[in-house]
């Protein structure tokens, strides 16, 4: 059986802090992205995420970009995905995966 994907806020920095700690830091461009990374974090909060189709679903608010964009973190699926803000809330524009390459993605 599969690791179970985090669902509290508790478990979501501790995934995110992990990453952080293994994301390889060997050039001056990966430690701005980490440094940039970090700087954008906020606790993590449940928000509805607009999906394509009408669909909606509650996830965590992990952090913010340059205020049009923000990381999210999908428990039903156990990813991160990049937002953008819209009028009805975040909506999901699909780019989806770790935390740092997602938030480094734009």
């Amino acid at each position: 059986m599969g690791k179970q994907a985090p669902d509290t806020a508790a478990e979501i920095k501790t995934l995110i802090a992990a990453e952080i700690a293994a994301y390889p830091v060997d050039s001056r461009e990966a430690r701005m992205t980490v440094e940039a990374f970090k700087a954008n974090l906020r606790e993590p909060r449940l928000v509805t995420v607009n999906f394509s189709g009408g669909i909606t679903q509650k996830c965590w608010s992990v952090a913010r970009g340059d205020g049009c964009y923000r990381l999210i973190y999908l428990p039903t699926a156990g990813y991160f995905s990049l937002c953008v803000e819209s009028d009805f809330g975040p909506l999901d524009i699909g780019v989806h995966g770790d935390a740092i390459g997602c938030f480094s993605s734009v």
